[in-house]
């Protein structure tokens, strides 16, 4: 009668300790057996092993066992050797009541092919102590293992790794409990060699146990049990091609690198990357071939000795291919982190979802710096390296943050969208901050500017000390001169619905009125065109409005006609976006702002006016509006019309031949966030501390190379010197500058109200206000609900343009409680002046206009983030959707700046945490729930809420989704952006884990400056 299986159980792995594993039972023989008998199968009379589950059949119980261990075969001739070693061996074992407290490690790995894999059962406590150690016949288990397949080696080799940080502890009182297990022990291979001593084990069982002690384990029962558990244990999921194909990539990046170290003229695969980027390009863009100008720009000499460099083309020319590249080969090449700059929050987060699927593919991170979105300082990488895409506003902050924690040297590259926007009021003059300083800080940093619209450009050579490079390379022919504004019918039909149309209305109003005059010409057969697909989209926009749909868009989406401006949610924004993108719309009526935004190019662009709201059009924006026409890489041809009015016609012709305007600097020209917010900065980040540091630096700005062009009654030294005691007479920075000692050494230190300001990117006109209303805050912070803090984080800029409407305000502040009003009051809004406003009656107590009107912003963001309805506030105030969605985000950007300004001063402490969730509440303005999926970049909330509702209710769900899945079972989806998604959502996902990874070494990190022993 066979004996009762001997019971093993792996021990489980941390976070899965109590997950259930099968086990196998390895079949004992019996003391007067032979070892080559005992092991022979007994047919059907053989007793099964009263542990045994059912499912756990002998896999070999058919098996020809005469060819698998044969007299004469080398298995057999194995036994024999075994078992004249095992002869003067005690192998009776024991059933041991008492166990000793401490036992010895099972068994101690030594070497890769000795296989370890006795551990501890934690949930039903068996125990096993091995009192030999054993070695290793080198000769022996190496033949043995030549002779395994593949599979058999990568299931030991993984077994090692799983077993070796395993112990084996001794307990008391503990039992064996017989279970079941297809993934069970496999031995040592150290029983394979002769001179290896057999082990004794001493097992403690219950009185009652059933399980008897066996004698012996031959070399067969040993094998066929491993290849029994191996059988039934889960194969690895080894791909050898996903193998070789990572190991040639490494070894192309390696190669790539070692090639740009040595500046050899040989370009690598594809210029210096592995041949992989190329085959991504085709899967992801289509693309299959450079064009001979962005061949000829990659292979500049300038590029290869690193040196800064400009480039110019046209906007349809394909310029942001180049600098991807360019990218590519900094962080896997030279392993150097890289921050882009883009003007827009939309335009990055386009580009975040483009290039996610390339960090997931090539292994480097792609960070999100917009809005209230970015980390200050970044995370340090311990592996990867990092691409950081952020708006101008973020890309100084993240600069500043480098600058300060001593790692600007970290960034190998920066890329510039958009160059021209230097001279760009508030906006231009950050931006040229920011180069400035990289420039002046970081002598290896790289910088690459791109633009379709420069034309003073020895200037912006001279600030950047950037090498030069321009193409005049258009892929279609454009007709920029046509008027004919009395037949924008037949213009419009000519190419729709077959191709794409876009048309460029001055105001948002004409956008609307267009869109509407068109679809009123259109024949019916447009709406047979698509018609379910427009339904669909219908149907997406009203889910989008919570059952509300704007009548305009109902009225037009069925002829494949729409809108586009600001006054859209961006919710709505995005999925006429999608529609026009995918084919569905086929005409388009919008502002220019669409110009500058997202890569939506035509067949056909049509100006309906050479105007910009009231003002006359300007040649860059008129240069960005046709560039949208026939776009490089996705349409073969394009055409622009601009429709001309008899009065405009010369101002039209000297707009379509003049040259493209000069880029000047604004440091001057916006004093509070330009030439001041430099100077403080300087000072506050110790990069120029003494005058004539600052001096020094400020020769090498754009401003500097261009300080010819300053009015004549003041030099750029005395400009400094006046922005200098600006600055100190503000509270901001210490120090005494005058007419004697301006030239001197004497160092120039912040404040800790300077300090605060440049960490919370606080416009410097609006700093001490703040401060003052921060400190007000803290004598009656009223905590009923978010009202006062609130206030606190609505941005001081947007006040100048709100009207508010007096009997909406006498209304909302009539519905708030008792200690929320008293908010009001505490600002310097009395209910008094609200109650005259709204009557009519005269104000005789002045009230600041600009505090009233932030409140009546508060009260808007109050009601939207109780409502978490843009539709329903926007009615309930009056306003656009649009600007209400604007409002919030500025506010989210607005609450970030203020959490980083309190930061760093003590006395505001309480207001960090209540700034922090606030900030996290107006970012998303969401249910909770939400929140997980709206981090990803490209996921709003109404594709939000399909996602959730969908089963998709984590971070970890989008990144392991199927993008074929997840295209079925979501509305409205496209494949391609479904693709994006989830690839954005595993870039997201990695981001946080490299954070969590980072943490962890840095706190298991053995300080360096321990107290010696003495």
């Amino acid at each position: 009668m066979a004996s009762p299986g001997l019971a093993v159980r792996r021990k489980s792995h941390h976070g899965s300790a109590r997950k259930r594993s099968r086990t196998v039972t390895l079949a004992q023989p019996s003391a007067a057996a032979s070892p080559v008998e005992s092991k022979r199968p007994s047919g059907a009379g053989a007793a099964e092993a009263p542990c045994s589950n059912d499912s756990e059949d002998d896999l070999f119980g058919d098996y020809d066992m005469e060819s698998f261990y044969g007299k004469d075969s080398l298995l057999a001739q194995m036994d024999d050797a075994e078992h004249k070693y095992l002869q003067d061996e005690n192998m009776d074992v024991t059933a041991a009541k008492d166990i000793p407290g401490n036992l010895q490690p099972g068994i101690h790995q030594k070497k890769q092919n000795n296989i370890i894999t006795s551990e501890t059962e934690e949930e039903h406590g068996f125990q096993m102590n091995e009192k030999d150690h054993v070695d290793i016949c080198p000769e022996s288990s190496e033949s043995v293992f030549d002779e395994l397949p593949s599979s058999q080696l990568l299931y030991f080799e993984k077994m090692d790794e799983l077993s070796s940080g395993s112990r084996m502890y001794a307990g008391t009182d503990r039992r064996v409990e017989c279970t079941s297990s297809s993934s069970d022990k496999v031995r040592s291979p150290s029983f394979l060699c002769p001179d290896a001593e057999h082990e004794n084990r001493t097992t403690d069982f219950s009185s009652d146990s059933k399980c008897d002690l066996l004698k012996t384990e031959s070399l067969k029962d040993h094998l066929k049990s491993a290849m029994t558990g191996n059988a039934k244990a889960q194969t690895l999921q080894v791909s050898k091609t996903k193998q070789l194909k990572e190991a040639v990539l490494i070894e192309e990046i390696f190669v790539a690198s070692k090639t740009i170290e040595s500046s050899s003229v040989d370009i690598g695969p594809f210029y210096g990357l592995p041949s992989k980027v190329k085959d991504l390009l085709r899967q992801f863009r289509g693309i299959e071939t450079l064009y001979e100008w962005q061949h000829d720009c990659l292979t500049l000499e300038s590029l290869q000795q690193r040196k800064n460099l400009i480039y110019s083309l046209p906007t349809s020319g394909g310029k942001t291919l180049v600098a991807e590249i360019i990218i590519l080969q900094e962080l896997l090449c030279r392993q150097k982190d890289v921050l882009m700059i883009l003007p827009y929050v939309a335009i990055v987060q386009e580009k975040i979802k483009a290039l996610s699927s390339f960090g997931i593919e090539l292994g480097f991170l792609v960070e999100e710096y917009a809005g209230s979105k970015g980390r200050f300082p970044p995370i340090k990488r311990r592996i990867k390296k990092s691409l950081y895409i952020a708006t101008i506003e973020k890309g100084h902050a993240l600069v500043n943050s480098l600058i300060e924690t001593e790692r600007i040297g970290d960034l190998g590259l920066v890329v510039v969208d958009e160059l021209h926007m230097l001279g760009e009021g508030s906006r231009g003059a950050t931006l040229e901050i920011t180069l400035a300083k990289i420039l002046y800080t970081s002598k290896n940093t790289q910088i690459i500017g791109m633009s379709a619209t420069l034309n003073n450009v020895g200037d912006l050579q001279k600030f950047l000390q950037a090498e030069y490079y321009t193409n005049n390379f258009r892929p279609y022919s454009s007709n920029l001169e046509k008027a004919d504004p009395d037949h924008i019918i037949a213009l419009v039909t000519e190419v729709i619905p077959k191709y794409s149309c876009l048309i460029f209305c001055p105001t948002k109003k004409n956008c609307e009125n267009v869109a509407s005059m068109v679809c009123k010409y259109l024949n019916k057969e447009f709406r047979v065109f698509r018609e379910k697909e427009k339904q669909d989209l219908i149907k997406n926009l009203k889910s989008i409005g919570n059952g509300s749909i704007c009548p305009v868009l109902k009225q037009t989406i069925p002829f494949g006609v729409a809108y586009h401006h600001s006054g859209l949610t961006n919710d709505e924004r995005k999925s006429i976006e999608e529609a026009y993108s995918a084919g569905v719309l086929c005409l388009i009526a919008c502002t220019v702002t669409l110009a500058a935004g997202v890569n939506l190019p035509a067949r056909r662009v049509i100006l309906r006016a050479p105007y910009v709201a009231s003002d006359f059009l300007k040649k860059n924006q008129y240069k960005q509006m046709i560039g949208r026409a026939g776009r490089a890489g996705i349409d073969s041809a394009g055409e622009s019309i601009l429709i001309v009015q008899e009065k405009d016609k010369r101002l039209v012709q000297d707009l379509v031949h003049s040259p493209l305007e000069n880029c000047y600097s604004n440091l001057l020209l916006e004093l509070t966030k330009g030439m001041q917010s430099l100077l403080l900065s300087l000072v506050g980040l110790k990069i120029a501390v003494t005058y004539e540091e600052v001096n020094n630096f400020m020769r090498n700005t754009l401003l500097g190379v261009q300080q010819q062009l300053l009015s004549k009654d003041k030099s750029l030294s005395e400009i400094i010197k006046d922005g200098l005691e600006s600055l100190i007479e503000k509270g901001l920075l210490k120090g005494r500058i005058s007419e004697k000692d301006h030239n001197s050494k004497c160092t120039i230190t912040v404040t800790p109200l300077g300090k605060a300001t440049i960490k919370g990117s606080i416009d410097l006109a609006y700093c001490n206000l703040l401060y003052r209303e921060l400190k007000k805050g803290l004598e009656g912070l009223v905590l009923e609900s978010n009202l006062h803090v609130l206030y606190l984080a609505t941005p001081y800029d947007l006040t100048s343009n709100c009207s508010p409407d007096w009997m909406i305000y006498l209304r909302q502040f009539s519905q708030l409680s008792a200690a929320e009003q008293k908010v009001a009051d505490i600002v310097g809004v009395p209910e008094s002046f609200i109650t005259k406003k709204a009557s009519g009656q005269a104000i005789r107590k002045k009230v600041d206009s600009a505090v009233v009107n932030r409140l009546y912003l508060s009260f808007v963001l109050y009601t939207l983030l109780k409502e978490m309805n843009v539709w329903s506030v926007s009615e309930k105030f009056n306003m656009s959707r649009g600007y209400v969605q604007n409002l919030l985000s500025s506010a989210a950007s607005f609450a970030s700046c203020v959490l980083h300004f309190c930061e760093e001063l003590e006395e505001f402490w309480v207001y960090k945490a209540l700034l922090a969730e606030l900030a996290k509440q107006l970012t998303y303005c969401v249910k909770t729930e939400l929140i997980p999926l709206m981090e990803v970049a490209g996921v709003l909330e109404a594709r939000a809420k399909q996602l959730y509702n969908a089963g998709y209710r984590t971070l970890a769900h989008l990144a392991n989704a199927d993008p074929e899945t997840l295209v079925k079972m979501i509305e409205h989806l496209p494949r391609r952006q479904a693709k994006q998604i989830i690839s954005s959502a595993k870039m997201l996902l990695s981001e946080k884990a490299e954070a969590l990874q980072e943490e962890v070494e840095e706190l298991l990190k053995v300080p360096t400056d321990i107290p010696a022993n003495y």
